[in-house]
């Protein structure tokens, strides 16, 4: 969240498995090279920025809600991120609006 809220794409990337799966928008993201273009054609230009504000544990998940800003329509829009971890790393995310 901290590397987000500076738009670092590097920072965003690094907790991420090799392997890791992000759902978003009904698109399938897999891998470091997948996801970091992610971020760099979704999340840098329009400098969204997500502030959470729920954290829960839901079915062996973490679950986090709150509300994305930035340059983009509609902004704020909530969203919902489900985190999968594995060995310290993210595994999987879904990312919900």
């Amino acid at each position: 969240m901290a590397a987000n809220a500076r738009l670092d794409v590097d920072a965003m990337v690094q907790p991420f498995a090799a392997d890791a799966v992000l759902r978003d928008n009904g698109k399938v993201f897999s891998g470091h090279a997948e996801i970091r273009r992610l971020f760099e054609e979704a999340v840098e230009p329009v400098k969204a920025i997500f502030t959470p504000d729920t954290l829960r544990q839901e079915d062996g998940q973490i679950v986090v809600e709150g509300p994305a800003h930035g340059e983009f329509p509609g902004s704020p829009i909530r969203f919902t991120y489900r985190f999968t971890l594995e060995d310290g790393a993210i595994k999987a995310v879904e990312i919900t609006a």
